[in-house]
């Protein structure tokens, strides 16, 4: 048996894009033959122009779905998980969460490298990524021989665990996605979960649109007694500076320490 981590590009964005291409492109043929004088060259211009948009968006999610395939040659989604996990080292007996576990794959990693720790993967498994679901987490945990491990249900924004649950807390490319003003304070909801001396490793794409200035709030967690804070850019470690500008990953970086 065989883990399926499903890809970070949905299979329905390749479907999206050709149709919207080729709807483009009939509906710019069509004014082209069937209108004349200025609406015909403005109605052929927008449609040629959403045909260019829509097939470089097309070639663009093909290629980055073979990037971060767990079965093509790049396996870049992989190595950004195996770089997340080697950061979290923990004692026998410990318990780890992965906020936002998707297919398991980050959790799954945790608890190989840690076989005498516990480890939860928390998601909501929302419509928006419907692939991903708590089954198809613990089908993987068992197609890789993983027993230290558990998955539930949970909202990043609202934690189900009590305050220092856990000696580690790890994520991946979740807090960008959730809509709010605020991820800052997803950011403390998920370190509230962390025990004193835990180890915190949490992945994202780090930019000042998504988060605000990241320095006060690095040294708002200083101030609050966390033992080590820092930000480490990944976007030329866990890829290539070209992979994170293509792939829309600048500013990716992990944000790191000890409570």
């Amino acid at each position: 048996m065989k883990p399926d981590y499903k890809n970070w590009i949905p299979k329905w964005m390749f479907g999206a894009f050709t149709a919207g291409a080729v709807i483009s492109l009939v509906l710019m043929i069509i004014f082209a033959l069937a209108l004349h004088g200025a609406a015909k060259v403005i109605l052929v211009i927008i449609f040629a122009l959403a045909f260019i948009l829509c097939l470089v968006s097309d070639i663009w999610s093909v290629f980055a779905y073979n990037k971060f395939s767990y079965d093509g040659n790049r396996k870049l989604s992989k190595g950004i998980i195996d770089g997340i996990a080697g950061y979290v080292d923990l004692p026998d007996g410990a318990t780890a969460l992965d906020i936002g576990c998707g297919s398991g794959a980050l959790a799954i990693a945790v608890a190989k490298k840690n076989p005498n720790a516990s480890v939860i993967g928390c998601d909501r498994w929302g419509k928006e990524y419907k692939e991903f679901s708590k089954l198809l987490c613990k089908e993987n945990a068992k197609a890789e021989g993983c027993e230290n491990i558990t998955f539930q249900k949970g909202d990043a924004t609202k934690l189900p665990f009590e305050d220092e649950s856990f000696d580690a807390v790890v994520s991946n490319y979740v807090y960008h996605n959730i809509p709010t003003t605020d991820r800052q304070a997803i950011l403390l909801e998920t370190l509230r979960t962390l025990k004193k001396g835990g180890t915190f490793a949490l992945h994202d794409i780090f930019s000042k649109n998504e988060y605000g200035d990241m320095e006060p709030f690095l040294q708002k967690l200083r101030d609050m007694g966390y033992e080590k804070v820092e930000l480490i850019d990944t976007s030329d470690k866990f890829m290539s500076p070209s992979e994170a500008k293509t792939m829309f990953l600048s500013g990716s970086a992990l944000l790191y320490g000890r409570k």
